[in-house]
């Protein structure tokens, strides 16, 4: 099978045009996403192939964005918007969670909502507290959205596929320190499964658990760490609901260590609810407590060398995981 390097930016716009050539009612809606091709340059190449009818530039307004998507989900089209930021998800979340994440249960099945809402977030770009937030918890603690966050090329597109094809409302979360990384991609069609974490290294010593571009940096601390005769495994969670559980419990059952690193701010982030699963479920397999890596809960400083110190660094996944083992 042939394989090219792609970057992450690259893939969000290939993942896209995938589906909208496989399925003529998926739609593309958002700010500057048509002519300019995406502030960041995700969706380059999409107007060009599919014409303004499926690649909408939008007024600067994000409920007009998700009530546009909404309206035609709910009549039979396959809509993928974009919210430019995640911290802009602030002033259209009753749109997300009272009305888009409910529909199908408030009208008793009669109603669907099968859209993607995609979105840029994450720290390290030096955007300041209004522009750099991970808010995939907020996301987490709706019932009636899935939740997805991948860290790879390929999973940006396979993902992607999954979400597009889902019954579901799916938030899609692309991290914005990830958009110049590159990896290799197979040519061809890519489609994965929501809900299936990937285990991205192997080792016997202890458990780590990460999501989007805190799994690049889970898999740099465990390379530096073997270094010291430290075998860690790296679990790429990719998406929060659905969680995958299984992979985790098995990995903690062999390794009686658990790690998580996480982006969001500390208070109620996604791995509080992944400790509590494990604390219940493989509790007399635990040698040790279960130990959280995260972002302080403080809202993000624009100062490169602050935002460094709140944003876990490899540097100190290394020194948090090399103290806990002793």
């Amino acid at each position: 099978m042939a394989v090219a390097e792609l970057t992450y930016r690259e893939a969000v716009a290939r993942g896209i045009a995938q589906e909208m050539r496989r399925d003529p009612t998926v739609v593309f809606l958002g700010e500057d996403v048509a002519g300019a091709g995406g502030v960041f340059k995700t969706t380059s190449g999409l107007l060009d192939e599919f014409g303004p009818r499926r690649v909408v530039d939008t007024p600067i307004s994000e409920q007009a964005i998700l009530g546009a998507a909404m309206g035609a989900a709910m009549t039979g089209m396959r809509p993928i918007a974009e919210i430019m930021f995640a911290d802009f998800f602030a002033v259209c979340w009753d749109m997300v969670a009272n009305e888009i994440a409910k529909a199908r249960y408030m009208t008793n099945g009669q109603v669907d909502c099968p859209l993607v809402i995609r979105s840029g977030g994450g720290g390290s770009v030096r955007f300041g507290a209004q522009h750099s937030q991970s808010v995939e918890n907020w996301a987490m603690a709706v019932p009636g959205i899935k939740v997805v966050a991948p860290s790879t090329p390929a999973d940006v597109i396979g993902l992607m596929a999954a979400a597009v094809r889902d019954p579901d409302p799916v938030l899609f979360f692309e991290h914005k320190g990830l958009y110049a990384s590159k990896a290799d991609v197979p040519d061809g069609d890519i489609v994965d499964e929501l809900g299936t974490a990937k285990v991205r290294r192997d080792g016997g010593d202890c458990t780590i658990v990460a999501l989007g571009m805190m799994a690049t940096r889970a898999l740099a601390a465990a390379e530096r760490l073997a270094e010291e005769g430290i075998a860690a495994t790296v679990i790429d969670l990719r998406s929060l609901v659905p969680l995958d559980m299984a992979t985790v419990l098995s990995s903690v059952t062999a390794t009686g260590r658990l790690f998580t690193v996480e982006e969001n701010p500390q208070a109620c982030g996604w791995g509080a609810e992944v400790a509590s699963i494990a604390a219940d479920e493989a509790f007399w397999d635990l040698d040790g407590p279960i130990v959280r890596i995260t972002t302080p809960h403080l809202p993000l400083p624009a100062a490169g060398d602050l935002e460094d110190l709140a944003i876990p660094s490899v540097e100190r996944i290394v020194a948090t995981i090399r103290e806990s083992l002793g």
